[in-house]
Parts: structure tokens; sequence; C-alpha cells
């Protein structure tokens, strides 16, 4: 091993170190055995991995996998990584390090390395300047590193085949949905930016980021995605959608479907629709999956979309959202980053001009803010002491599904008997400055 791969001796004939590309076989085949669900996704999930080791990535590099290793043997025993990425907050950037592929085999687990190797990636992140990290995950698991499920992840509604019309007998496809090209880039950024719009948090994607989920991850990669552009007969493009390369349970997903301003969502979803019908019997038949079974069409586009608007009852199978983990150490250093944001909520609310404090206690710490005039002129955090008056409870790390939008002011005093607002006013202005609000962040892999 390179002296300048390791990080520190964990004991027990363990040391904790940086991969190098060198790892890429071993580390592909470990990442394949500990997350592979199917035998069709472990030479995905292998291939994710590869390419993250050997491949040029816009942010990513081979040393930010970290791997716990057994000395004697040379064996990978457990292993994540951090892909560092920038979102926004209602238009507001701010850097995220995102936490993948973790695992440990079995043989090893309950010996903290997880937390060990946590410990090195949240340094790594704060290095970085990075305000939040986040991870999509199995339930609970990460909510002993400091992590809340608190960021609206995926969830949809699904469409079967008798649903939607059939074009009639010589009827033409109004719309195509072709390969993308080099050239579509820019066209397909501006539509994405005007699609970010509508989301509480977003992610950032540019030509290069853009590029390298088009044309950068190998055919098997678990993320890579097809992206189409919808044309017009006459060759107009209006918009572009993204799907996997197989079908998932009963049928095609469609991850992405955006359409650049001016454009009916009524006029084209409906096609959209009947091509992800046959993209999916296409796949079906290519996997040799029964065709009855794969008669579905899912927009993966969370808890608010406009395909759901125009389609309405042809979408009936709903998918519930589940939930990015995020953690955000300093959260004082983060709403003060996001003053912008909330100053335009109140701005835009029936609150305008609000001045007063409002103490949010989360029982073992809280968090002080302080308006002037509708301005955020002071945030800060604070140990709550016996007796001290609050304005709002929130347990645990609740109050981060309030802050990105998950859960409402009302939902959180609903499902937590301790969360609580002193006041109506309270409640009021609480809600004002966090409303709920959907988000569909397409995270950098």
């Amino acid at each position: 091993m390179q002296n300048d791969l390791f990080i520190r001796d964990l004991g027990d004939g363990l040391i904790l170190r940086h991969a190098a590309p060198s790892d890429a076989d071993a580390l592909a085949d470990f990442n394949a055995k500990i997350h592979g669900e199917s035998e069709s996704d472990a030479p995905r999930l292998a291939a994710w991995t590869r390419d993250l080791l050997t491949h040029p990535h816009p942010t990513f590099n081979a040393d930010d996998f970290t791997i716990v290793e057994e000395t004697a043997t040379g064996r990978i025993v457990s292993s994540c990584n951090l892909i560092s990425q920038q979102w926004a907050y209602e238009g507001v950037p701010f850097g995220v390090g995102r936490v993948e592929l973790v695992g440990t085999l079995a043989e090893f687990r309950g010996r903290g390395l997880i937390r060990a190797q946590f410990d090195e990636l949240h340094k790594w992140s704060a290095a970085r300047g990075e305000m939040v990290q986040s991870i999509t995950g199995i339930p609970y698991f990460y909510r002993q590193f400091g992590y809340e499920m608190g960021l609206e992840l995926g969830g949809g509604r699904v469409g079967f085949e008798p649903l939607f019309p059939r074009l009639k007998e010589g009827e033409s496809e109004p719309f195509t949905f072709r390969a993308v090209r080099e050239a579509d880039i820019p066209f397909m950024l501006e539509v994405y930016a005007h699609a970010q719009k509508r989301g509480l948090v977003t992610s950032h994607r540019d030509e290069k980021i853009l590029r390298y989920e088009i044309f950068g991850k190998s055919a098997e990669n678990v993320n890579r995605l097809e992206f189409r552009v919808i044309e017009r007969a006459d060759g107009e493009p209006v918009g572009y959608l993204t799907h996997p390369q197989y079908n998932w349970n009963l049928g095609l997903v469609l991850f992405e479907f955006e359409l650049k301003p001016g454009v009916s969502w009524l006029e084209v979803s409906l096609s959209a629709a009947r091509y992800g019908l046959a993209k999916g019997k296409e796949y079906a038949q290519r996997d040799g999956d029964p065709l009855e079974m794969k008669s579905g069409v899912a927009f993966w586009h969370g808890t608010a979309h406009p395909a759901y608007v125009v389609l309405r009852d042809r979408l009936p199978r709903i998918r519930l959202a589940y939930a990015w983990y995020v953690r955000v150490p300093d959260l004082a250093g983060f709403v003060r980053h996001i003053a912008p944001a909330l100053e335009k909520r109140l701005a835009e609310s029936y609150l305008v001009g609000y001045s007063g404090t409002l103490a949010y206690t989360f029982y073992r710490d809280g968090l002080k803010l302080v308006f002037e005039k509708g301005k955020l002129k002071e945030v800060e955090s604070y140990k709550p002491a016996s007796g001290m008056h609050t304005d709002a409870g929130f347990p645990d790390l609740s109050f981060l599904q309030l802050l990105f939008g998950y859960r409402s002011m009302d939902e959180l005093r609903a499902h937590y008997a301790d969360c609580y607002a002193d006041s109506e006013d309270t409640h009021v202005v609480t809600a004002a400055l966090f409303p709920k609000k959907s988000s569909q962040v397409v995270g950098l892999t």
C-alpha cells in the first residue's frame, strides 16, 4: 500500500485508507456483493464503482473512497465514499457532500467501522466548505451519525396502458423522442434551469455535469440513464426526458420529464406516456419478462409535477416519496446562509415587514432567529435552560424536516406530541418561513 493512501490504524489488524484506481476490481466486487439485491443489480453496481475509480468525473477522484482493509489478507472489509456537489435552497447555492456506497462485510459489522469512516468523510466535507451532507440509504441506520430523513426523495405516480388513448388508425405521434446529441446540451440546460424554479431544494447542473451524465458513464452503470430530446414533427425541440435502460416492477420509469417555457404539458404528456409504455414493452421482450407484468409507466417526479395535473386520473397509483438523509452540522450558519430565501418568503406573505424573535428549542440545543422589518438580523445557537421561555419546540432533528420542506408545521405538530408552538402567532410565522414544498433533487452520482 502507498503511504499517501494511509489514513489511520483502527486496531485489530485493520487500517483505514484512501482508495486508488488499482482497487477498482476488488472494490467493484465488494460493492456488488454488499449492495446487489438481485442478479441483475450486481454488475450494475460494480460498473458504477469502476466508473468512479477509473473514469473522469466532474467532482470525484479515486481517493474520495475510504477503504477499511484487513492487513493480514489485504481484503476490503468496509468502504464508502464522498461525492461533492452543489445544491440550492430556493436559488441560494450551498455545497453538499453526498455519501454513497456504504457497506461492511457481515462478519465485521458492529465494530464501528462505518462511524470511523463517517468521521473522516465529515472532515473532508467540512474542509471543502460543504454545509450539508446527504445520503440515500436504508431506513433509520444513518440517524446514529447525525442525519435526519428530511428531504423529499423519489416517489411518483403510475398509469397503465388501458388508461392512455391509442393513436387512431393513420394518425402519427405528434412528438418524437430521439437520442441526445452533443449539440443538445445547451438547450437541455435551459430547460433544466426552468424546471428547477418549481422546487425548494434543487441540484446544480452545468455543461460538464450534464455531459458526464449523458456520455461519461459506462453502459452497465446502475445510474446511467437514457436521455431523450422531445421534438415536434417539424424537428422543433420542446423538452427532454430520462429513464433507465431497464424496467422496474410495473414497467418503465420516467425520472425527468421537462418542457421548455411556452409548451403545453397537456399536449406532450400523452405522447410521453405512450413512449414509456412502448419502451417498457421493448425492454420486457429483451429481458424475457411477461408483457402483462410490464404494462405500466411511472412518472417518478416526487410529490408535485405538471404531468400529474394534466394526466390526473390516468395516473391512479401513487407511490409515496421516500427521503434523503440530511445532516447540517452548523444549523445556525446554514439558516444564516439562506436568509435571502427566508426574507423573500416573508416579503411575499401576509407577514411582510415582520419584526420579532423566534426561539426554537430542540431540547438539547436550540436556535434563535431575530427579524427586523422582514430582514433576518441575527441567527444563533443556544443551550436551553430549565425554565427558559421558548417559542416552539422540535424533538431530535425534526426541525430539518420543516427546514427542507419535507413536512409542514401542522404535520410535525400532529406527529410529535412534543412539537409545539407557544402561540398562534408563532405557528403562523414559522409556517410562513418554512412552508412544505416539493423538491426533486437530481443528485450527482
